[in-house]
């Protein structure tokens, strides 16, 4: 079994009254694939949020590669090897794409000037299949494409966990492949990746493990054969039509 690369013991975050994350305890391993998945309201970006800093945990630690990263800034944690997708992407729309990934690379410190992160995001457009819209301005791309520039704009950061909030919501089935092959090559490379995702076909075919949060709180972690036959999860969040289609999927090879 891989080394953890990254810990959390008894992560909350509360916004007031509001329990948006409680008590998580959990690990992630250098290398794997791990889905993070719960209802609409479930504490999911919340708690990558609070990992790369966006927002202060109110309680518990979080260690990454040994060290105690729990009060981190977002660039800290960029420049630590921690980067993450948004939800709703919002590239800089007067940039080309370009620019856009170059400035990610100039975040993540990895790149010592501005030459050297145009270079490295050169690197990353061709890695996604953007060279050919280089020039162009962000924000006139497909979200498809708008997608790719987030992801590639994370790679320039060198990251060593990579965490993806909804990549492939709004996206097409032609899409949605396309981002899951991206994703499987970039964790050949080595990347730990964490997604977020609501599409199950994406977390069954993708995932290593599976962390299922609900009410803020982790209920579940296993395998995704596993997750799918677990009473808790299809009550909270499966539902037992999907769970009953899948196990005769499963029966039928």
């Amino acid at each position: 079994m891989s080394a953890s690369i990254l810990e959390l013991e008894n992560v909350s975050k509360h916004f007031g009254g509001i329990r948006a994350v409680s008590s998580v305890s959990v690990d992630l391993r250098e290398g794997e694939i791990v889905a993070l998945i719960g209802p609409n309201g479930a504490g999911k970006t919340t708690l990558v949020n609070v990992i790369t800093g966006v927002q202060p945990a109110s309680a518990g630690r979080i260690r990454f590669l040994g060290a105690d990263v729990t009060r981190q800034r977002p660039f800290q944690a960029a420049r630590r090897g921690l980067a993450r997708t948004f939800q709703i992407v919002q590239p800089f729309p007067r940039m080309s794409v370009l620019e856009n990934v170059a400035a990610g690379a100039l975040f993540g410190g990895a790149h010592a000037s501005v030459s050297d992160a145009m270079e490295a995001a050169r690197e990353q457009l061709d890695f996604t299949g953007l060279t050919a819209f280089a020039d162009r301005a962000a924000s006139a791309l497909t979200l498809a494409g708008r997608k790719r520039v987030e992801l590639a704009k994370s790679l320039a950061m060198k990251p060593k966990i990579l965490m993806l909030d909804e990549v492939n919501a709004g996206l097409n089935s032609s899409e949605i492949d396309g981002a899951l092959t991206l994703i499987r090559r970039v964790s050949e490379r080595g990347v730990t990746i964490l997604i977020i995702e609501h599409l199950m076909k994406v977390v069954l075919s993708l995932a290593q493990r599976v962390l299922v949060l609900h009410h803020g709180e982790l209920i579940a972690e296993g395998k995704p054969s596993d997750i799918v036959d677990d009473p808790r999860v299809i009550e909270a969040y499966l539902g037992e039509k999907f769970a009953r289609r899948f196990k005769e999927t499963a029966s039928h090879g």
